[in-house]
């Protein structure tokens, strides 16, 4: 899968989360945020790298989400990288792409 641009709605719950197979990649956020905003072409081009075979699904955040609340999230964007709904690394308010590739390649390598 590639890189999903707009943040949406919860549409996943914490069980099917942790039921998922295969990578994956939540990122917390909303759509109006700066820092958000700011981070969009380095997820995008990490994406484009290494992201191959990777569901990237954004999460509109907020008070009272509960996806966003069981991961603990603080600070917008947070990126939790999954492999089978275990997570396996965490990248928040990334500054650089390659930081974002190298929690990619965690999921993507053999």
């Amino acid at each position: 899968m590639t890189y999903t641009a707009s943040f949406v709605p919860e549409t996943l719950t914490r069980a099917e989360v942790d039921a998922s197979v295969g990578p994956l990649v939540l990122e917390f956020g909303t759509n109006w945020c700066g820092w958000c905003r700011g981070a969009q072409p380095l997820i995008a081009a990490a994406f484009d790298q290494t992201g191959a075979g990777v569901r990237h699904v954004k999460v509109e955040d907020g008070p009272g989400r509960p996806l966003g609340r069981s991961f603990k999230v603080k600070l917008w964007p947070t990126l939790v990288f999954l492999q089978e709904g275990q997570e396996v690394a965490r990248l928040v308010r990334p500054g650089d792409a390659e930081s974002i590739v190298q929690a990619l390649q965690q999921l993507t390598s053999p």
